[in-house]
């Protein structure tokens, strides 16, 4: 005759060292979850998720080994009646519902609550891929014949620069607006290698490329005249303003966005259109209304 023991008693007692860690595993997926709505740091995060990751393996593994059958007991066959004694104490037993909670009760009540911790925290996770980041971050304040002012809010001739020099410059009637804040930067005109397409975005060598660095979002102030290069203080990400800005050392990936430039009747420097990519590291992040 092969025997398993029976549901409760000490089976009961070696499952719960499994069904303590599964426990373990969805109160760690839970914390994970209120990072992730409190925009804790992405380290707190991913640390929480592999925490309750690995508690869950460590319950099912503990479960297999220790919690479950792993030998069998032959002994020679009995009488298979049941004397009158133990139909009563089982009768008595079945009416009560038990002295104990069934191992498997124990351990399938842990699986289910992690389990559900896990769906939940896939269900935020896959709440935060929607909607869309809103169009007007997409744009800033820069529209077609914006003139283009300085610090004092005095529009800007060509002229008024000398060949390399630079100054930070803002769209009329936005002045000081973190979005929109633009270097204007004149070099000779013809050791300018802007890319294909970006020939007319120039007056007469004056080339204007976004403020706000690509990839933390300082504000890139320093101009080095001798290598044309333009320097965020803040990571030393460097920027060729030669070639349409583009990234030539440092974590910076991607150019800092150009302005395109022209002239109106009245020989002031305006914008033709907006920047021609988006702004910053992660425009998704800022808020409508100011910077990161």
């Amino acid at each position: 005759m092969t025997s398993r023991g029976p549901t409760g008693g000490p089976g009961t007692l070696r499952s719960l060292g499994p069904a303590a860690v599964m426990l373990a595993a969805a109160i760690t997926a839970l914390a994970a979850l209120v990072a992730f709505w409190m925009q804790a740091d992405t380290q707190v995060f991913g640390g929480l998720c592999a925490a309750s990751l690995l508690l869950a393996g460590i319950g099912l593994v503990c479960w297999a080994r220790h919690a479950m059958p792993d030998e069998l007991a032959t002994d020679e066959r009995e009488d298979l009646a049941s004397t009158a004694a133990e139909r009563a104490e089982l009768a008595a037993t079945l009416a009560s519902g038990g002295e104990s909670i069934s191992r498997r009760r124990l351990l399938i009540g842990a699986v289910v609550t992690v389990t559900s911790a896990y769906a939940a925290l896939g269900l935020s996770l896959l709440r935060s891929l929607a909607p869309e980041p809103d169009p007007v971050l997409r744009h800033t304040a820069w529209q077609g014949s914006a003139r283009v002012v300085n610090a004092a809010g005095r529009p800007v001739r060509p002229d008024d620069l000398k060949v390399g020099g630079v100054m930070t410059v803002y769209p009329e009637n936005h002045l000081g607006d973190a979005r929109a804040q633009t270097l204007l930067i004149r070099v000779r005109a013809g050791d300018l290698r802007l890319p294909a397409g970006r020939d007319s975005w120039a007056v007469d060598g004056t080339v204007a490329y976004s403020k706000v660095c690509t990839h933390a979002g300082c504000p890139v102030g320093l101009f080095q005249e001798e290598e044309h290069l333009l320097l965020c203080p803040c990571h030393q990400s460097t920027f060729d303003v030669l070639s349409g800005a583009q990234p030539t050392s440092g974590p910076a990936a991607r150019p800092l966005p150009q302005l395109p430039l022209a002239v109106d009747g009245d020989g002031y420097l305006v914008a033709q259109s907006d920047y021609d990519t988006p702004i910053g590291p992660g425009f998704w992040n800022m808020t409508a209304g100011g910077s990161r």
